[in-house]
């Protein structure tokens, strides 16, 4: 059992796993704002041996220096790799610290999220900015059948969307490190992106925070009247050659502005934004919560804690 464990910041737990807590630690500690730096975050964790935190507060090697008594830090948050974790991983780990992360939790938003905006964007069931009824993308309304789309990192949200729009009839081609070999049984063409960007009408970026892919070169191939989803955690792109795609006849979704990258794009005409997290579901806030505990289990039965 932790001595003091201290969720940093609000870590969206049901309210039965926040009280499951207090099974792992003598005092549990749960603020339910974000601090507002390094001081602050120092504070709050003081001398505890435990410490939560959800994705937008960032834990670096100064604040885990600061605070010696941690042994265990859970993200409440997805962790894909150290390089693009709000913590610094690689320094806690070289003081003996463990950090868990979760995956996996709120895809299934995110891909109800897509599809409906997809299906809003070719039928022409939305309206503009200026509250206007918007015309079908291609002119007519159209389904997603033979709809050519490419899905950037066909990670477990970029698998599930090809399967998705599969479905529904789509033509998947998709890039990726490697090539999978389920994606090719599902007949997904692997691709090189400049040969995605240019021959696929829907393009949607499934990548890690901090990964981007689309410089000056990738919109050129990208072209013109084409339709961009980011659904990562950062934008997938260098903002100068996005700005300037955005000019002509396209058309960038983002949930979050967090994906967008920047507020001044809110208003733009070619842009739709909803500045919400569509992971952020009842049910995502299930899997959370029971992806946290089983973390914080797994921890002690590792260490023979009790």
């Amino acid at each position: 059992m932790f001595e003091k464990l201290v969720a940093i910041e609000p870590i969206s737990l049901v309210p039965a796993a926040e009280k499951a807590l207090s099974s792992f630690a003598k005092q549990v500690v749960m603020y339910d704002d974000i601090p507002t730096d390094n001081n602050e975050i120092i504070s709050r964790i003081g001398d505890a041996d435990a410490v939560l935190l959800s994705y937008t507060s960032t834990l670096d090697k100064d604040a885990i220096e600061s605070c010696p008594n941690i042994k265990y830090i859970g993200m409440c948050c997805s962790l894909y790799s150290p390089e693009s974790a709000n913590v610094d991983i690689l320094y806690a780990n070289s003081r003996g610290i463990t950090v868990t992360g979760i995956r996996d939790y709120g895809d299934e938003g995110v891909l109800e999220y897509v599809i409906s905006e997809l299906v809003r964007c070719l039928h022409g069931f939305g309206k503009s900015l200026e509250n206007l009824p918007e015309k079908p993308w291609n002119g007519l309304p159209e389904e997603i059948t033979g709809l050519k789309c490419g899905i950037i990192g066909l990670g477990k949200s970029g698998g599930m969307i090809a399967d998705a729009l599969h479905f529904f009839g789509a033509d998947i081609s998709y890039f990726s490190r490697s090539e999978k070999t389920n994606a090719k049984e599902k007949g997904y063409r692997f691709s090189h992106l400049s040969e995605l960007l240019s021959t696929c009408d829907a393009v949607f970026c499934c990548l890690n925070k901090n990964t981007i892919l689309l410089h000056e070169k990738e919109f050129e191939q990208l072209g013109n009247h084409k339709i961009l989803f980011n659904t990562g955690l950062s934008p997938a792109w260098d903002e100068a050659p996005f700005a300037k795609w955005l000019e002509k006849d396209n058309r960038c979704y983002c949930d979050s502005l967090d994906a967008l990258g920047n507020e001044k794009y809110l208003n733009h005409p070619n842009v739709r934004c909803m500045n919400v997290s569509s992971g952020r579901t009842r049910q995502a806030f299930d899997r959370l919560s029971e992806k946290v505990l089983k973390n914080i289990s797994e921890y002690n039965r590792r260490n023979n804690i009790l």
